[in-house]
């Protein structure tokens, strides 16, 4: 009878190189300041109907929240020690920027005011910029190792 050792996979040396890099990429004060500026973000983005003043248009208003909410709830996930396996969400994260520039003229169509369309696309276009930005900096770690 031979005796097995049984070990987990978790202790191999490449995964715990994988899981110090996502440490050290999460807590440096740039990674900090992109999530920080992209959950601001998220939560204007939800509250902006109600903050601008278009919640008339009640469509696009429960659009901007839910958007904001989910990219809110991504933004969360960048951080932790899930970072190196949820980088992939950065591009999620963009496109809900990117929807929320278009959103206006999809949504409602016509859109007169232009305090939905500034607000809509600036946060959006932050919001995409700080996609791109997560997005960057996880391909650098992974450049890295």
């Amino acid at each position: 009878m031979t005796a097995q050792t049984s070990s987990s996979i978790a202790q191999h040396p490449d995964i715990v190189a994988l899981q110090a890099q996502s440490e050290r990429a999460v807590a440096s004060p740039t990674a900090q300041a992109v999530e920080a500026l992209s959950l601001l973000t998220g939560l204007f983005i939800a509250a902006s109907p109600w903050i601008v003043g278009f919640s008339g248009l009640t469509a696009l208003a429960v659009t901007n929240l839910i958007t904001g909410l989910a990219f809110v709830l991504l933004a969360r996930g960048m951080g932790g020690d899930a970072y190196d396996r949820t980088h992939g969400m950065s591009w999620a994260m963009a496109g809900i920027g990117l929807w929320t520039v278009v959103a206006p003229w999809v949504i409602v169509g016509d859109v007169s005011t232009t305090r939905t369309l500034t607000t809509n696309i600036i946060a959006g276009g932050v919001a995409a910029l700080l996609a791109f930005a997560t997005a960057a900096m996880a391909g650098r770690g992974r450049r890295r190792t």
